[in-house]
């Protein structure tokens, strides 16, 4: 498989040349309690498809797996600061930041050290804020400069990592597998950003809900998104993320899929996810 270049893709016509809204950084946390949904993978590829389209973007790796770093092309020798060392307060976030093979994409990796953390903060006062202390001022100096998004690739738990995620974050993205337990962990998930916003963060909002791995040949990918739109409405994006063997193979060269295989249907989902999300952003009022 040969790979193809990653381009700006805002000067063919599809989006807009100048990109980015006029607004502050967002942070977004992608979040699923589940493992298996595609968290992981839409994380790498949707910051692939906004920094193709003009974005600037940091991915945040808190899983202790470091999936999403290794997608991304971050050698696990390579993690010589860590978001563990971060969180810990023994590194910049800027000391931690790796810049990927795509323009604009920036990834901070994470390690197994992520699987203590929970233990060595669990009495301290600061323990569900220390990312959003972290990313004060990111966007406007040093390594993090000018940057537009951070995604935030939450573990698949809700355990202290995540609930510093979503502490920390603007808004949450909910990959949701087409399958048949789906709306039973988004439940879960709900009411879990319900608590956080009432304790923790009232700024916190669900900024979408993407379904993934769609099959349009099964009759139970197709009642899954009836009764995910049934229930949740506007929320869920109408573009779908297919299952798709580039997707699937991607990680393991290294590659988001939109440099593996710009072409195939996964590539071409995630590129139209970026733009709704992008227009979704752009209706939020400003912040004066």
């Amino acid at each position: 498989m040969t790979s193809a270049p990653l381009t700006d893709l805002s000067s063919g016509g599809k989006f807009p040349s100048d990109g980015k809204p006029d607004r502050p950084l967002r942070i977004l946390a992608l979040a699923n309690q589940k493992g298996g949904v595609g968290k992981t993978t839409t994380a790498i590829n949707l910051g692939t498809a906004l920094a193709a389209i003009g974005e600037s973007v940091l991915v945040i790796d808190l899983d202790p797996q470091g999936n999403a770093s290794t997608g991304l092309g971050v050698d696990r020798r390579q993690r010589k600061v860590s978001t563990y060392h971060v969180l810990a307060g023994e590194a910049e976030l800027g000391a931690a930041c790796v810049q990927t093979a795509v323009p604009r994409l920036m990834v901070a990796p994470s390690t197994m050290d992520l699987l203590g953390l929970e233990m060595e903060m669990a009495t301290a006062p600061d323990r569900a804020h220390r990312l959003r202390n972290v990313l004060k001022g990111v966007g406007q100096s040093g390594a993090t400069q000018g940057v537009t998004y951070i995604l935030i690739d939450c573990p698949p738990s809700l355990n202290l990592l995540t609930i510093n995620a979503l502490a920390a974050a603007d808004a949450v993205l909910v990959p949701l597998q087409c399958e048949f337990f789906a709306l039973e962990g988004l439940s879960q998930l709900l009411r879990t950003v319900e608590q956080v916003r009432g304790a923790l963060n009232a700024r916190l909002t669900i900024q979408g809900i993407v379904l993934t791995m769609f099959d349009p040949r099964n009759n139970l990918s197709a009642q899954v998104v009836a009764d995910v739109r049934s229930f949740m409405g506007d929320k869920v994006y109408e573009t779908m993320i297919p299952r798709n063997v580039r997707v699937s193979e991607a990680p393991s060269h290294g590659k988001p899929v939109l440099l593996y295989d710009l072409k195939c249907a996964g590539s071409q989902a995630y590129l139209r996810l970026a733009s709704e999300i992008i227009q979704r952003e752009g209706r939020l009022p400003v912040a004066a």
